[in-house]
């Protein structure tokens, strides 16, 4: 199956392109599998009803008044499940996440989408007024942005430490018929001793478009 009309593609490219064709519909194939493996998990254990700190919908607004939610109250339907991710931002991580940062600048432009099937929100343990200001230098007005405060939440989901190392996360949660919340999923860019930094790389499209071309993602590295 040709990918182009070029004329110049030599037999040898033609013949390793069509190569690669197949490899990608089995990677295609092998990652269906693997999100319905996904979602054929277990129901979770129950989880706290959580409460977090959150300033005024719009980011230029101010800080104030600050209000506290719970982690129940980010459910806008029963049968709606919760996407939450966790910042790596405040305690020990005194300066926003740089990597964090790419993937929430992504999360800004579709979240819009993500509405329709599912609620979303990004946590952190930083204060409201260092995490709104970060927000509103980068733009994120279409995020529901959470401080953790001295809720356990980012502890117990694992991406905080007891020294308050921060990590970066992503949790989801489903709320049952009698409004108990469930820990459904979470993952962790750390999957094995010799795997630090891809596990939640399907989050961001960045590395999949560097990975398009002949150099790859390399060992680039974003910056604020």
């Amino acid at each position: 199956m040709r990918q182009t009309r070029l004329s110049g593609e030599s037999t040898e490219y033609l013949a390793a392109r069509e190569g690669l064709r197949l490899a990608e519909i089995d990677l295609m194939r092998h990652r269906e599998k693997v999100a319905a493996q996904r979602r054929a998990l277990p129901q979770g254990p129950p989880v706290d009803d959580y409460v977090f700190l959150e300033g005024p919908a719009d980011l230029d607004a101010g800080d104030a008044p600050v209000r506290e939610v719970s982690l129940g109250g980010l459910f806008t339907a029963q049968d709606r499940p919760l996407i939450v991710y966790h910042f790596m931002y405040g305690k020990l991580q005194t300066d926003p996440c740089p990597m964090c940062t790419l993937w929430i600048d992504g999360f800004n432009g579709i979240a819009h989408h993500i509405a329709r099937n599912a609620d979303f929100a990004v946590a952190a343990a930083a204060d409201p007024p260092a995490l709104r200001q970060h927000a509103r230098n980068r733009g994120w007005h279409r995020l529901r942005l959470l401080s953790c405060g001295d809720s356990t939440f980012k502890y117990d989901l694992g991406s905080e430490d007891k020294e308050g190392e921060q990590d970066s996360t992503i949790s989801v949660f489903t709320r049952d018929g009698d409004g108990a919340i469930h820990h459904f999923y979470s993952a962790h860019p750390r999957m094995a001793d010799d795997i630090d930094e891809r596990g939640i790389d399907l989050l961001a499209p960045v590395w999949h478009l560097l990975d398009l071309t002949p150099h790859g993602r390399g060992g680039w590295f974003p910056h604020l």
